[in-house]
């Protein structure tokens, strides 16, 4: 019995660690995004070279590991995967460079953090997840969520003093501040704008997981699944980033930073990381994906201190508390909720056994009646 607590235990850890590592695919890819934003790369044909790098990886993927027993695609799993590579790639992708440049990129990545609000609601209007804030495990939810976005706010907005922790040295930046500096001449109007298009970015990421949880009960293959994904984010991508940039020169990659961050987020980001997340979302719900966002800022900011030279500030370390607190919150009451479903489930099967027990009784009682008078006829 304690053996299989514990293996309970260590399997109901795995997506949280699978979503720990996640993160820390997202944090390198936005360390990628800064430097190719100075390189003066245009963000449509990244996100483009992304899909396509992405569908290049997985493709052949599915055609090894799921070739034997993944079903046949039907028109709903093509629909389903179109709309996945709208929501979740194309269009959520294109919208967030949209507000980095509209606003800044440590806006965006503040307004980011509304996704785990927006996908609890759409969660709950679909069924997916239940509120039940009469329970602990509701109000765990409930707090940890909320605590998570007000981490990632006072992360963000406040400053506070400046906190040496540790000093590198070491900056991959070619034109250091030149982000920053660029901030400061932002209108109101694009601001205004800016955040408008962020949160349809949130919403459309939002969306995806719901869609992406609906898609792994109809065909469930991660692999096959992000395959489609990618295949449809890419035709889309080209397609739009075609119609915004007409220069062929734009296109070229050469061995540099660009082709660096091509490939990276299209293999590590589109490819592997929303396979794990297919995988998670199949094992607890597209809530569980979502309350990891905020996780986001801290691995940035981490990442941001050791190889871009940034500094840490009081507020990040505030900020960065909260965060992890709503985060355990939330694992707190997923967990619960898992060990509740997990009770019921073997008391209505001690339940079925029981029942079942004393009809198998019964017919063998009138089986041997049945015998004995046979005998007895015969005699």
């Amino acid at each position: 019995m304690e053996k299989m607590q514990n293996y309970k235990v260590a399997d109901g850890m795995k997506p949280v660690m699978v979503m720990v590592l996640v993160q820390i695919l997202f944090a390198g890819m936005n360390i990628l995004y800064k430097l190719v934003a100075e390189d003066g790369m245009n963000f449509t044909i990244l996100i483009a070279y992304r899909m396509m790098f992405a569908a290049a990886f997985m493709l052949p993927l599915a055609l090894v590991f799921e070739r034997d027993c993944r079903t046949k695609l039907t028109w709903m799993v093509l629909f389903q995967a179109f709309l996945c590579g709208l929501f979740g790639g194309s269009l959520s992708q294109n919208l967030y460079i949209e507000s980095i440049a509209l606003t800044s990129a440590t806006y965006a990545v503040a307004m980011y953090n509304l996704v785990p609000a927006i996908t609890f609601i759409l969660a709950i209007f679909f069924r997916m997840e239940k509120l039940a804030i009469d329970t602990n495990a509701g109000k765990a939810k409930v707090v940890g969520t909320v605590m998570g976005i007000g981490g990632a706010m006072l992360f963000t907005f406040y400053k506070g003093i400046e906190i040496n922790i540790w000093s590198t040295h070491f900056d991959l930046h070619s034109q250091p501040n030149s982000h920053e500096a660029s901030i400061s001449h932002k209108s109101s109007g694009s601001l205004l704008l800016g955040s408008m298009v962020s949160l349809g970015s949130c919403v459309s990421y939002a969306i995806w997981l719901i869609i992406q949880g609906k898609l792994n009960k109809r065909f469930p293959y991660p692999y096959s699944s992000t395959a489609l994904m990618s295949l449809m984010g890419s035709i889309q991508s080209v397609v739009f980033a075609l119609c915004v940039e007409r220069d062929w020169n734009q296109w070229k990659l050469g061995w540099d930073i660009r082709l660096l961050a091509v490939s990276y987020s299209g293999v590590l980001n589109s490819g592997l990381a929303v396979t794990l997340i297919a995988w998670v979302v199949k094992k607890g719900g597209p809530l569980l994906v979502a309350v990891f966002q905020p996780l986001l800022l801290v691995m940035v900011a981490l990442a941001g201190s050791l190889l871009l030279d940034e500094k840490l500030h009081l507020g990040s370390i505030l900020g960065g508390l909260m965060i992890v607190s709503g985060l355990y919150a939330v694992l707190w009451g997923k967990s619960k909720e898992l060990q509740k479903m997990t009770q019921l489930e073997s008391q209505t099967s001690l339940k079925y056994e029981s029942n079942s027990q004393p009809i198998q009784v019964v017919t063998s009682i009138r089986g041997d009646v049945n015998s004995e008078k046979e005998m007895v006829e015969r005699t």
